[in-house]
């Protein structure tokens, strides 16, 4: 992030040849005095000053909104690709509303198509020396000669809303049968729709909608299973098509087991283990009859199915190894970064060691365990770049990339098509993001 004065003219004058100077230059291409790395959580800004993005990490950044805040969404698997990595890309979800008045709810169905982004050279040209430089050169140009840009214009939006009664909590499509979608509401039911009709209007249409002039659909859902209190933990079976388990405040866990495309049967006797709310559910990917439950928000990692990564209320994050469980103590890593409670937490369906966090602290971080802190290498890289910051000691070195811009982020999600992709949902809408720090091993015959 980068920081400015939101005023220069009503902004105090700084001292001369300071960063955030009212207007003072200098000659020298180079800075005197290192740059310092700006901690979220940390630092403050002073007065007339704000944070604005950097665009040069990103490789795509875009947001939009549907109307009403969304506490929930999810990506719908569509059939336009398992590996995608060229622009524009298009991306399907499914999400709830978190509407003032309760008849206003709907849930969104929805394609986000012409998500424009920058192709990056994975090895940079070599750089000038400082001789050839001049006044005349500017990162904007450097940045050219390594960048090709695909797609132009805003991505289109294109929306479609079943009303819902009461606000969604959660929602989650089946991977395997996506047109299928669990819709857990605060008034204590959980429904299951068929939105195949509105996906294939999506996918046949171009015309972009705006939110005002969507039409509310009246759809009934295909069953509706009522929990002795409003819950939020909901999760879909990976292996078995249809397995469903959905979680409530009053720590009762029901199963629901398809009976055929369109009908469940849901287990009238609860699994009942916690003394508190289940706040998350998540199955394993290997085991067909196990899931776990948790007091807040987790994600088993589906590439190293023995990994499991939780985060709590207090801003900590933990990975646990579930072969260590017998031994007693199953922790083999603890963070203590974010400054307020865990939101949302996600390993990347790409990357085994990769993960990413959000947090009521407005940030959305991402990490790669696989990382250590390595004082020889960091010193060659520095000498390489004569690099002038003087970046934070106390940052894990685990630490990826911080996304900031939105307010009160809810949930986030990888995009298993298109790696390096992930979108995450706030009070003022959604944002998708690429980190351009953030690269995936693709297969060699990826298209």
């Amino acid at each position: 992030m980068v920081r400015s004065i939101k005023n220069p003219r009503k902004a105090k004058r700084k001292n001369k040849g300071s960063k955030e100077g009212d207007g003072a230059s200098s000659s020298s291409l180079v800075p005197s005095m290192p740059a310092k790395v700006w901690q979220p959580g940390v630092d403050k800004l002073e007065e007339e000053e704000e944070l604005q993005c950097d665009p040069s990490a990103y490789n795509s950044l875009h947001a939009f909104h549907i109307g009403w805040p969304c506490l929930s969404f999810d990506i719908v698997h569509d059939t336009l690709g398992l590996v995608r990595t060229g622009f524009p890309h298009t991306v399907y979800f499914m999400a709830g509303t978190q509407a003032e008045k309760a008849s206003r709810n709907s849930i969104g169905i929805f394609k986000v198509s012409n998500i424009s982004g920058k192709r990056r050279e994975l090895v940079p040209k070599p750089a000038v020396d400082d001789a050839e430089m001049t006044g005349e050169s500017s990162d904007s140009d450097d940045d050219s000669e390594d960048e090709g840009h695909d797609g132009s214009g805003p991505p289109n939006l294109q929306l479609r809303k079943v009303s819902h009664e009461g606000c969604v909590n959660r929602i989650r499509a089946m991977a395997q049968n996506p047109h299928i979608c669990a819709a857990w509401a605060d008034t204590g039911l959980v429904q299951i729709w068929d939105f195949s009709s509105h996906l294939n209007a999506l996918a046949e249409s171009e015309t972009e909608i705006s939110q005002g002039a969507s039409s509310v659909f009246n759809q009934a859902p295909l069953i509706k299973f009522r929990h002795k209190d409003e819950g939020y933990a909901i999760d879909w079976s990976p292996l078995t098509p249809g397995w469903l388990v959905s979680g409530d405040c009053t720590n009762c866990i029901y199963l629901w087991e398809p009976t055929s495309g369109s009908t469940w049967n849901v287990d009238n006797t609860p699994f009942i283990g916690h003394k508190a709310s289940v706040e998350d559910l998540q199955w394993s990917p290997t085991e067909p009859h196990v899931f776990a439950s948790y007091v807040n928000v987790m994600s088993w990692n589906s590439l190293a199915s023995c990994m499991l990564a939780s985060g709590s209320d207090d801003g900590t994050f933990s990975i646990r190894d579930l072969r260590l469980l017998k031994e007693g103590d199953s922790v083999v890593a603890h963070f203590e970064y974010h400054k307020h409670s865990i939101t949302s937490i996600e390993w990347s369906p790409h990357e085994a060691s990769t993960l990413a966090v959000s947090s009521a602290d407005n940030q959305l971080t991402i990490w790669d365990l696989s990382l250590e802190k390595d004082e020889e290498e960091e010193a060659e890289f520095k000498a390489k770049t004569k690099e002038l910051v003087n970046a934070p000691q106390d940052l894990p070195p685990q630490l990826l990339f911080v996304h900031q811009g939105q307010r009160d982020l809810k949930e986030l999600h990888w995009h298993t098509q298109i790696p390096g992709m992930i979108v995450s949902t706030a009070a003022d809408g959604f944002n998708i993001l690429m980190p351009s720090n953030i690269q995936s091993t693709l297969p060699s015959d990826a298209a």
